[in-house]
């Protein structure tokens, strides 16, 4: 097969892909569920305790409204974060654990401000591993990494299911 072939395949293969590319729409996109995108900017998060509650309400309001704009409203998440972790090797010679694993499990509430009707309840967990060593603020900042991690993935996993819930309303 010559180049000459090899491209002219390769350019009908791109041909193809770009035809195809306007039949693929986002599953929680407002094509497919006209209001979604405001439902979702009128969910107020509501206050989130401990500092992993604020990395976790943060990426909340982000992922919820990253518009910037603060409309009415319509809708409460409420959420509570238990955290805790597991030191699973620890070095025989030092005394010393090397490595740790930080579980966040968020449970969560959507309701309606109007009457407060409950939308749609659940939880969501996350890990995150770090090393440790023998330096406290080493271990101290990876630590906190490690809640940033679990926030954003926590975050990431409730912003879905409240979309979900949202979307099946709709």
């Amino acid at each position: 097969m010559s180049w000459f072939d090899r491209a002219r395949a390769a350019a009908a293969a791109l041909v193809m892909a770009l035809g195809l590319g306007g039949c693929f729409q986002p599953l929680y996109g407002e094509a497919v569920h006209p209001g979604l995108v405001e439902d979702l900017r009128a969910v107020e998060v509501a206050p989130i305790k401990d500092r992993i509650g604020h990395y976790l309400g943060d990426d909340l309001i982000s992922n919820l409204n990253g518009s910037g704009e603060t409309p009415a409203a319509k809708y409460r998440l409420t959420v509570t974060v238990a955290q805790n972790s597991q030191t699973p090797t620890v070095e025989s010679q030092i005394n010393a654990a090397t490595s740790a694993t930080v579980i966040g499990k968020a449970t969560f509430t959507l309701t309606k401000i109007d009457g407060g009707a409950v939308i749609y309840k659940g939880d969501a967990t996350s890990a995150a591993v770090y090393d440790r060593t023998l330096d406290d603020f080493a271990n101290l900042r990876a630590a906190r990494d490690a809640e940033i991690r679990i926030a954003r993935s926590l975050a990431d996993e409730i912003g879905l299911r409240v979309a979900a819930a949202l979307g099946a309303k709709s």
